[in-house]
């Protein structure tokens, strides 16, 4: 950046401004390298969301003035005069993404919303919806600890009545626009849509905690065998002794095959080097080849024609010598025949 600035000179009537390549250091600069301090940031942002029965809850609700009724018209259109307090209720069991998304939706569906959200308990939803892996506890602070939340309500009930409507002053309820029935009426949040109460929010396609569970038993000895490496005994894992005995081995097993091929593929990349060397050496054997016999094909012809000879009379086993009839008589001829001495008569 060129900065115009004057000469140290005092001005007179023939100064003129001159261009300077210097860079000169602007406010925000001085803010940041100066020696004024940057300020902390506001550690509200990292704290959990309030539960209900929190003093700071409390405030927020003896705050809101109720008698203000907001209609979504006027909250999309950001007229509201006070902070818009929406609700969102489930088990939200294993909370995964698809609880967050859904939250993010409710936070965002317009300007200015305190987000509360109900959270069912175990004795709720083991009698209207089924067992849970993780407990109420788990689950209160697995959503207090989203970003989204503003305030934790323990213990949420499975309908929304008016009293608790109104005692909690709930401008919205956001869920899934799925019908929700009960032992009384098909659909909890039927009333809430008629009045105009009712926000929906989108699922998460392919992301549940039904889906979470069905792959966990789907692959349950891959996630026992997992624990089992992990230290857990088979007490813990409620499996028999002859089972832990089962997928320890085949732990080992699966060390060996990792092991194996950790093996072979520092083989495969030692391959490419040894091939390398196999044809530099073939090369060479074969250029000194052609310098040794090249020029003179005679003296390899008589080379190969001895190494071929010398091969043949190796493997070839000599053969037993014959005999002529000449020679047979000839030997008969000089046959000297030798007569036994006789006895001699002694008188």
């Amino acid at each position: 950046m060129l900065d115009l600035q004057t000469t140290t000179r005092p001005p007179t009537k023939h100064s003129t401004a001159t261009m300077s390549r210097k860079r000169t250091r602007s406010r925000s600069e001085d803010n940041i390298y100066g020696q004024s301090k940057i300020q902390s940031l506001n550690l509200s942002f990292c704290d959990a969301a309030l539960f209900s029965e929190d003093e700071g809850a409390r405030k927020n609700l003896e705050q809101c003035d109720y008698s203000i009724k907001i209609t979504k018209e006027m909250a999309e259109r950001g007229e509201s005069p006070r902070p818009i307090r929406v609700y969102a209720d489930g088990a939200f069991d294993l909370f995964h993404q698809g609880h967050a998304r859904i939250l993010l939706q409710a936070k965002n569906c317009f300007p200015n919303v305190y987000l509360i959200v109900g959270v069912c308990s175990d004795k709720t939803l083991h009698r209207l919806k089924g067992r849970t892996v993780m407990d109420e506890e788990e689950r209160y602070n697995a959503v207090r600890h989203c970003r989204y939340v503003d305030e934790v309500l323990r213990d949420a009930p499975w309908e929304h009545s008016e009293a608790f409507i109104a005692a909690h002053k709930i401008d919205f309820v956001a869920h899934d626009d799925i019908p929700y029935p009960s032992e009384d009426t098909e659909d909890i949040y039927a009333p809430l849509k008629k009045k105009g109460m009712f926000i929906a929010t989108q699922r998460t396609e392919g992301v549940s905690t039904s889906d979470i569970v069905a792959r966990i038993v789907r692959h349950y000895d891959v996630y026992a065998r997992r624990n089992l490496a992990r230290g857990y005994s088979a007490k813990e894992l409620n499996i028999s002794y002859l089972r832990e005995k089962k997928f320890k081995f085949q732990n080992k097993m699966e060390s060996l095959k990792d092991k194996s091929k950790e093996l072979l593929g520092s083989i495969g990349e030692r391959k490419d080097d040894i091939i390398n060397k196999w044809e530099e050496k073939s090369k060479e054997f074969i250029d000194n080849f052609l310098m040794l016999f090249g020029r003179n094909r005679n003296k390899l012809k008589s080379i190969l024609t001895g190494s071929r000879s010398r091969i043949m009379n190796a493997i070839t086993p000599p053969g037993s010598p014959s005999r002529s009839y000449d020679d047979e008589d000839d030997d008969s001829d000089n046959e000297i025949i030798i007569e036994p001495p006789s006895k001699i008569r002694l008188t």
